[in-house]
């Protein structure tokens, strides 16, 4: 299962409807608060989360996941890309860093990578 959240409606619903059309299960959320609270972290084998959102952002889920010994992979999207952030979520283990608006290529060659079908790193950033 996949993980989406994004507190843009348009975005996090064209992400599941991609998801989906790949034969993947995908479940979808408003927030970090609210996908911690769904009990799916166990099921989930990547999660695909916007950087900045209100309450916990894409980095506090990253952080947090990580201090917990927890490996799900994340691949982390956003409208506001800068070199900072891009090393940032890199160095901190994101399989992704895509800039919106991404193309779906970007998000599924991160997506294959995310569940271990290759090993590179996407880094795809307009700056």
């Amino acid at each position: 299962m996949i993980s989406i959240i994004d507190d843009d409606h348009w975005a996090r619903e064209g992400i599941r409807e991609l998801i989906e059309s790949l034969g993947y299960k995908a479940h979808a959320f408003t927030s970090v608060e609210e996908f911690l609270q769904s009990g799916l972290l166990a099921e989930t084998a990547c999660v695909i989360t916007d950087l900045q959102m209100p309450g916990l952002s894409g980095f506090d889920l990253q952080d947090q996941l990580q201090s917990q010994g927890i490996p799900t992979p994340i691949i982390i999207i956003t409208a506001y890309p800068d070199e900072k952030r891009r090393a940032r979520a890199l160095e901190c283990g994101a399989v992704g860093f895509l800039s919106k608006p991404f193309d779906e290529c970007s998000l599924i060659d991160c997506l294959s990578d995310a569940l271990g079908r290759n090993t590179q790193i996407h880094d795809v950033v307009k700056l």
